[in-house]
């Protein structure tokens, strides 16, 4: 007998006894449920803006040269 088996519920199990003490039986753990089936969504495309225009190296140039100014000023 180890040495957890010898004491049940805070008290001493003796060798004559111990055929009396019967483990509870563990219950079925229930069923897992089945995952929700998804339904292959297409790619979603983005359609291009009409109003969308091309950006030129200029105005990114420009755009750079005034978040450097910001960053300067802050700093």
């Amino acid at each position: 007998m180890g040495r957890r088996d010898d004491v049940i519920h805070g008290k001493f199990v003796h060798a004559e006894d111990e055929g009396d003490f019967t483990p509870a039986a563990m219950p079925a753990p229930p069923p897992f449920p089945k995952r929700p089936v998804k339904a292959a969504q297409p790619a979603s495309v983005q359609p291009a803006l009409p109003e969308a225009k091309p950006v030129n190296s200029e105005a990114l140039q420009s755009l750079l040269a005034a978040i450097q100014q910001d960053l300067k000023s802050v700093a």
